[in-house]
């Protein structure tokens, strides 16, 4: 490549990106729904019903200014896609309180819903993945995934926004937490720090195909632990343990745990 090639080149890729919103922009929008919706994360509050009316209206206009300055062929009708988020902001607010409910619930440490929202990592991450989720499903280009990585950023857990989870979702600790984009996660399921629902094959062949486990209700998934396969289902009401590697189908009511040898040797000088 000659040098005028690689200034076209280079060129070209700065009138495309030209056409896409900030990433900083996203993330900001994002991040003041979020606020709207969960004032324990701020100190500004609203005095009435009607301003907090007012602060959703100026979300949504907001968020067509982004979804319009995305390319035409990138996306189809703007408007739509932001009355369908709205319309459907009562029934993510109501899945968010019934994963600040399980928190609640299923962390002894928990004092309230008030800490919960205030400084859970994992609350934050599944807030803004279902923001994410939503724009997902509504086929959306990029801005998704922006959103997750930014709450993957802040919090070291990672959801993609593809993925389909249930309510009642708690993730205690997250640091390390993997979630991908073709998993399937029932109701009132508990993982801890370092699990990872993967795939087996990162294979691009592989790309319109369920990669990744499924994870039916009631399910806890402790510590270190990796599941990977599209066609692995964890049955409801199992109890996997830290650090095991699964790559086949559990039944429903299964205990599963790593067995390891620990070896304790006093030392001779004692």
């Amino acid at each position: 490549m000659n040098k005028t090639d690689f200034l076209e080149r280079i060129f070209q890729k700065h009138i495309e990106v030209k056409k896409f919103p900030a990433t900083s922009s996203i993330c900001k929008l994002m991040t003041q729904l979020l606020l709207v919706l969960f004032p324990e994360q701020s100190k500004k509050t609203f005095k009435n019903k009607e301003e907090i009316n007012e602060a959703l209206e100026a979300f949504g206009s907001d968020l067509l200014v982004i979804l319009e300055a995305i390319p035409e062929s990138w996306i189809n009708n703007p408007k739509s896609t932001v009355k369908l988020f709205l319309d459907a902001l009562p029934g993510i607010y109501i899945e968010l309180l019934d994963d600040i409910d399980a928190a609640l619930k299923g962390d002894p440490a928990a004092v309230n819903e008030y800490e919960i929202i205030r400084a859970y990592p994992g609350f934050y991450a599944i807030c803004l993945y279902r923001f994410a989720h939503n724009l997902y499903t509504s086929k959306v280009p990029l801005i998704p995934r922006i959103i997750t990585e930014f709450a993957h950023s802040k919090t070291g857990i990672d959801i993609h926004p593809g993925a389909r989870i249930a309510p009642s979702f708690y993730i205690d600790h997250g640091t390390g937490v993997v979630i991908g984009g073709t998993s399937i996660i029932g109701k009132n399921v508990k993982i801890y720090q370092g699990v990872t629902l993967g795939a087996l094959s990162v294979s691009k062949d592989l790309a319109e195909v369920k990669r990744h486990p499924t994870i039916e209700d009631n399910v806890v998934i402790y510590s270190g632990t990796t599941i990977l396969g599209g066609e692995t289902t964890i049955g409801a009401n199992s109890i996997i343990g830290g650090n095991v590697w699964l790559t086949k189908s559990v039944p429903a009511n299964s205990k599963v745990y790593h067995q390891s040898e620990t070896i304790v040797k006093l030392s001779e000088n004692i």
